[in-house]
């Protein structure tokens, strides 16, 4: 992990660790990376979105500042998800394309991830580049002046447009008769939902956490809180509901009766359906070590192969282009459908989702409920900084633990124990055949990690 990048962009509290200074220097430094591949007087495009976020536009108009002075032309897209923005990009053909999100964490914090021209996120290699001009490079190096400096244009109407079409695109099903409510976190799935679901005509949707004000964004709404939705759903007769993050690359949905619909039951659902129809190569379907007992009990009773990475979308990726597989996600809801997109998309997700719902005649609970999930507990563990986890790691004392309670759980659970990747917190998740189990397991391990910290 870099200095300024962790494993999904640049991310922290606006004004206490990322600000406009820092993001002008990003900006400058990114168009100077990106600049070098190019012919003598031809500028570098780039795309520019962001979310909901209050201090969307302050970080925004920095990284702006930056690229034009380095001489990068910018297409600006107004608020649009991230995978929106990563599909503009390639069909803009631009050079790069910039997204402003902390995805789902709250509004105070918020994040700056870069695209290459293909649609993916950034190599470790360009994001070091970058590092190294923004901390170690002088900042009056490679401006430009006069007609070298980059322009902006504003072209967000003609974004939000484009991408709409792309998603319609990518279902045939007309959706018709099913009655959905979707939840968009009061986050960047504002601009594009509604508008959205409006293309299928016979299809009933209402839209609610669509009303963003800066700092409302994940805020008790959306797929990180999905309790008053299922809650929604089950009194209103919907058939199912659909939870997006604050950045619309994650979806969630819960079924008829108010219960969740995980990424593991999406990529099961997805899964099996592809393979009967010769649409999932190797039959296989990519996951991570956070991935529930539950998948793999599926998979194994359906003919389904499963690759295991580690946790982060990015590893899931790599994985799907390294082998030819198809589909791919997390139990958060990230999901990836590479013949359709270049990075997890919610309403992409979701569209699959329905069409599928649709097509199989079968309710929401009986669809995506064949997968069971096994009681999983998560506990988060606050600790001070990156060197703290990397200490709690290198214990001993915590890996005898660990395999102490495996051999308690006597080959019916599962215990991982990691860094989150773009927080300051240290994840305990078991499972186990009950959730009192896995509860009692979680804390006695996520106990100890205070102390381990100290050491």
């Amino acid at each position: 992990m870099g200095k300024l990048f962790g494993t999904d962009g640049i991310r922290g509290v606006v004004n206490a660790g990322l600000d406009a200074d820092l993001a002008y220097k990003v900006g400058l430094a990114a168009a100077q990376v990106l600049a070098k591949g190019k012919k003598p007087g031809e500028k570098p495009l780039v795309t520019i979105g962001k979310d909901t976020r209050i201090s969307g536009d302050l970080l925004k108009g920095s990284l702006i500042a930056g690229l034009c002075t380095a001489g990068a032309d910018v297409l600006d897209l107004g608020t649009l998800p991230t995978p929106g923005v990563a599909w503009v990009t390639v069909d803009e053909k631009a050079d790069a394309g910039i997204v402003i999100s902390a995805s789902h964490n709250p509004f105070e914090h918020n994040g700056i991830k870069i695209f290459n021209g293909q649609g993916y996120k950034l190599s470790d290699e360009l994001e070091e580049k970058i590092e190294d001009v923004v901390l170690f490079g002088h900042n009056d190096v490679g401006r430009k002046t006069g007609g070298d400096i980059g322009k902006v244009s504003y072209v967000a109407e003609k974004a939000v447009l484009d991408y709409i079409d792309h998603l319609e695109s990518t279902i045939t099903s007309d959706l018709a008769g099913l009655r959905i409510l979707v939840d968009c976190a009061n986050g960047a799935s504002y601009t594009t939902a509604a508008r959205l679901f409006d293309r299928f005509p016979k299809l009933q949707t209402d839209v609610i956490n669509a009303d963003p004000d800066g700092v409302n964004i994940n805020d008790k709404c959306g797929s990180t809180h999905i309790d008053s939705l299922a809650a929604m759903v089950k009194a209103g007769g919907y058939d199912i509901g659909i939870a997006f993050d604050g950045d619309a690359d994650r979806c969630l949905a819960v079924d008829e009766q108010g219960s969740l619909i995980d990424g593991d039951q999406i990529m099961a659902a997805c899964g099996l359906d592809r393979k009967g129809r010769g649409a999932l190569p190797g039959d296989t379907v990519v996951a991570t070590v956070m991935s529930n007992l539950g998948l793999h009990v599926f998979a194994k009773e359906h003919g389904l192969k499963l690759e295991i990475t580690d946790v982060g979308d990015r590893n899931v990726l790599e994985r799907m282009l390294e082998q030819g597989y198809v589909l791919g996600g997390e139990q958060s809801g990230h999901m990836i459908f590479t013949d359709y997109a270049t990075t997890g998309d919610g309403q992409l997700t979701a569209l699959q989702v329905l069409s599928l719902l649709k097509e199989s005649g079968k309710k929401a609970s009986e669809l995506f409920g064949a997968c069971a999930r096994y009681p999983q507990v998560l506990i988060n563990v606050p600790v001070a900084d990156n060197d703290v986890k990397k200490a709690v790691m290198a214990s001993q004392a915590l890996w005898d633990a660990v395999k102490a309670e495996e051999e308690q759980l006597a080959g019916s659970g599962r215990i991982l124990v990691r860094p989150s990747g773009t927080e300051a917190l240290m994840r305990v998740m078991v499972e186990a055949k009950t959730e009192d189990a896995a509860r009692q397991t979680a804390q006695r391990l996520a106990q100890m990690i205070p102390s381990l910290a100290k050491e």
